[in-house]
């Protein structure tokens, strides 16, 4: 009944029940987005400030009082201030001695004291009932009402009734609030909004570190072996030629390396005959990123196929096909047509298209919005099934592109491989592992070890 009601307020801020004062100290850009938001939800605000002279910043309908005097007129006292000004509240012990203190404070970087600042504000204040919420939310989202972004509030404290009051005026603003527990947990709070896409740093640093090392690669063999050989100028490729062999290879690899974690997973739980027992580290976290690895992935496929549309119209393809035909043309020869290579290329661009579609739906289905409405097996499926098959199309599709360059003696510059053989190492090594895991002799006691069977129960921890 509780929950309804909150949604009610929620939904309907300016209802017959009259709102109980919320008090907050600080006038500053977040007190003042914050404290106009909760007027436009219903409730009374009174500011606590040095100065109580009025200004235009502070909403009209919001009284200016002294820190003491407004106080005492609300149950609720919002504290955005930041930490180091926190001391003039022990003057104040006692008028704040039962109040609800909300602390919204954040640091300038992670773990920056000992302390969360809302433990040290309980410290401070110890007759207080400290809560900390809204620090994960922004000033110019409350101004702006631009919420989609930011909707969700982190909400921790010992007090469960002061707890909750927090949590109704959250969810009464529009908000989803969540309990993450005591406040023992506010320095994971404090700590959130100064991470930086904390999932991403692993794909990402693997990103830019492979495509210097192809960058280099390819520049060695497509610009400076040219030059130094048969004294050709190619170094116009590092515009577009050298990134779109360098977008399909990142694209592929990092694709593989979504699958492999769990390709090793399998083989870990063979070997344990357990699935109870933890996997190393670097395996958790190497799991844990295997969305943000993907939709990087999907990010280059989709470089790749804009670098692929522009080739018609590039001056040294017009130059090469106008030469060929000229020079076909003084000479009076005909060129018939190879269907081997017809068929070869059709399938090629064929295998791109479809893989590159499945492609897209891997990436599409990953949003929250999509996966929330969908059940865990058809997650699974899209996921497992049609993501395994979207990595043999693009292994497939880049097999046929440059199977015959392993075979070709051309292909091996300064003894350096084609780059396109060295993309296929890690998709060949996951489809050729995950083809001999779903033999029915690994894959029956796979199947009964992640139902909870165990080889051997007394290793499992």
């Amino acid at each position: 009944m509780n929950k309804n009601s909150s949604n009610k307020m929620a939904m309907a801020p300016n209802t017959s029940k009259k709102r109980e004062t919320v008090c907050i100290f600080g006038t500053g850009d977040f007190g003042r987005a914050l404290g106009h938001k909760m007027i436009q939800s219903g409730y009374p605000v009174v500011f606590g400030s040095r100065s109580t002279q009025t200004s235009s910043l502070i909403p009209k309908d919001a009284e200016v009082l002294s820190h003491a005097e407004a106080a005492q007129k609300a149950a609720i006292i919002i504290i955005a201030i930041h930490r180091q000004h926190y001391n003039f509240l022990t003057p104040l012990a006692e008028i704040l001695h039962g109040k609800v203190l909300v602390d919204v404070s954040n640091n300038l970087k992670t773990n920056q004291y000992p302390e969360s600042n809302a433990e040290y504000l309980a410290q401070l204040v110890p007759g207080a009932k400290v809560v900390k919420a809204f620090n994960t939310v922004s000033a110019w989202a409350l101004q702006s009402g631009t919420l989609d972004a930011s909707r969700q509030v982190f909400v921790c404290g010992d007090d469960m009734e002061a707890k909750q009051m927090v949590m109704d005026i959250v969810r009464a603003l529009g908000l989803t609030p969540l309990d993450q527990g005591s406040l023992l947990a506010a320095q994971e709070i404090e700590n959130y909004p100064l991470q930086l896409f904390p999932m991403w740093k692993f794909p990402i640093l693997l990103s830019l570190g492979l495509i210097a090392f192809f960058f280099f690669y390819c520049l060695i063999r497509d610009v400076i072996y040219p030059y130094v050989y048969e004294n050709k100028d190619f170094s116009f490729f590092i515009a577009i030629s050298i990134p779109n062999r360098i977008c399909p290879i990142l694209a592929l690899i990092l694709l593989a390396l979504v699958y492999l974690p769990g390709v090793l997973a399998a083989i870990i739980q063979l070997y344990r005959g357990t699935k109870y027992r933890r996997f190393p580290d670097w395996l958790d976290k190497w799991m844990l990123c295997r969305k943000q690895l993907g939709l990087v992935a999907l990010a280059f496929a989709s470089l790749h196929v804009l670098y692929t549309l522009i080739i018609p119209i590039r001056s040294f393809v017009r130059w090469k096909i106008s030469s060929r035909t000229i020079s076909k043309a003084l000479n009076n020869e005909t060129e018939p047509l190879n269907t081997t290579n017809a068929w070869l290329s059709d399938s090629y661009l064929a295998l791109g298209i479809l893989g590159f579609f499945l492609f897209v739906l891997l990436g599409i289905t990953s949003l929250p919005s999509v996966s929330n409405s969908v059940n865990w097996r058809e997650f699974r499926f899209v996921q497992s099934k049609l993501g395994y098959l979207t990595l043999i199309l693009c292994t497939a599709h880049t097999l046929v592109y440059g199977g015959n360059r392993f075979l070709s003696p051309s292909s091996y510059r300064w003894y350096l491989p084609n780059v396109y053989m060295l993309s296929l190492i890690v998709p060949c090594i996951v489809l050729v592992v995950k083809f001999v895991l779903i033999f029915p002799c690994l894959d029956k006691p796979l199947t009964r070890i992640r139902q909870g069977w165990e080889r051997n129960p007394q290793y499992s921890e």
